[in-house]
């Protein structure tokens, strides 16, 4: 979705053993299980999944659309993913009809856009009437630090910011839930520090692709366990911390005054 994002993260993920790697990813079966107990059984009409890479929150099926900006992205994910349509298309300018979604999700996708306010009033254009618009993303500004920066984050959020970006653009919170919890922002500056130093160390280069393939294959079945594990973890923490001390929210809001 947004526009000239640099995610180096996303470069590891180009073929199906790195895809498969990813959708395994503590971090991201927590968020994906938030969205969809926010959607639940709201089936009626069409759900719109804006910036969805390689690894959506919504499982597909009829009357699911996933765009992004990225014609390479949408492409492995057609190849990994259930029926559903895929639109390329920058989420600065949706090329949709307004309130022509139900559901419009939007996860960890706003902090890297320059114009956020923008993408937000784009955002509430196609969400119908009586639609919901979820989103997920990065909290607390004072989180900010090289694991933003490494991911292309232009910034953080506070959870009052975001709900004034949603009342000027017409809509209202309706519900906020905790994701992950401070651990979360703890293991993901670990995480990057260790890769960087090592980056740095030995030079790091990604150009053997069917050796990479191979690897990430051998250690899958103990990836899955770690993260299974950490999941529980970072659940627990998510549960037990105050959400003052959040490192990921999801918001839902609807039109103002439905």
């Amino acid at each position: 979705m947004a526009h000239g994002m640099n995610n180096r993260f996303q470069d590891f993920f180009t073929e199906q053993p790195y895809v498969v790697l990813k959708n395994h990813l503590y971090n991201y079966l927590l968020r994906m299980r938030a969205v969809r107990r926010s959607v639940g059984r709201r089936d009626r009409g069409y759900t719109l999944e804006v910036g969805s890479g390689i690894s959506p929150m919504h499982s597909g099926g009829k009357g699911v659309v996933f765009s992004d900006l990225s014609f390479d992205a949408l492409a492995i994910l057609k190849k990994t993913s259930s029926s559903a349509m895929y639109v390329v298309a920058d989420g600065m300018n949706l090329p949709f009809k307004d309130g022509a979604f139900m559901n419009v999700i939007c996860s960890e996708v706003l902090e890297h856009i320059e114009h956020d306010r923008d993408a937000v009033r784009e955002l509430a254009g196609v969400t119908h009437a009586a639609g919901t618009l979820i989103i997920t993303f990065p909290h607390r500004k004072r989180y900010f630090a090289l694991d933003d920066r490494f991911v292309g984050h232009h910034r953080r959020y506070e959870l009052s910011d975001m709900v004034d970006m949603l009342e000027a653009s017409g809509l209202k919170a309706v519900h906020v839930e905790k994701v992950l919890g401070p651990l979360e922002k703890i293991t993901m500056w670990t995480v990057v520090l260790c890769y960087s130093a090592i980056e740095k160390r030995l030079h790091f280069q990604s150009t053997d692709r069917g050796g990479h393939a191979k690897i990430a294959h051998l250690i899958l079945p103990i990836f899955k366990w770690l993260n299974t594990v950490y999941m529980g973890l970072a659940w627990l923490d998510a549960r037990i911390m105050p959400r003052s001390l959040s490192a990921v929210l999801l918001i839902q809001a609807k039109r103002t005054g439905d």
